[in-house]
């Protein structure tokens, strides 16, 4: 089993920053790769960033290139995204997820564990 915990998510105005955590606790399972999705209201999930448990390759969604930035510090087993330039419709709940097997890295379908969510509210 792998438990994922997130944290960080909060309220902030257009243009500020937050970082989201994700706590990593496995056992014998080993992870490929870790992604952070987003959902918003009336939304489909939605892919955001993903990284290599090894760290050697890093994936964006093209709206949020160049303002966000996934990142991973294994000694801790946790999983960060740096988002800046927050904008209105970055607003949603944040989940992180850990994928087994590697498969494509924006299906959700293809990760197979879940952390409960996160909420980011941006406000304009």
């Amino acid at each position: 089993q792998v438990q994922l915990v997130e944290s960080g998510g909060g309220l902030v105005q257009a243009g500020g920053s937050l970082r989201l955590s994700c706590e990593v606790s496995r056992r014998t399972i080993t992870i490929y790769r870790m992604g952070w999705f987003r959902q918003a209201p009336g939304k489909e999930r939605e892919f955001v960033a993903a990284i290599t448990w090894s760290g050697r390759s890093i994936y964006y969604e093209d709206s949020v290139k160049g303002r966000f930035t996934i990142s991973r510090d294994n000694a801790k087993n946790t999983i960060y995204l740096q988002m800046n330039s927050l904008k209105p419709e970055d607003t949603a709940v944040y989940y992180c997820a850990a994928q087994v097997v590697h498969t494509a890295v924006e299906l959700s379908q293809g990760y197979d564990y879940w952390g409960q969510g996160t909420q980011v509210t941006v406000s304009s």
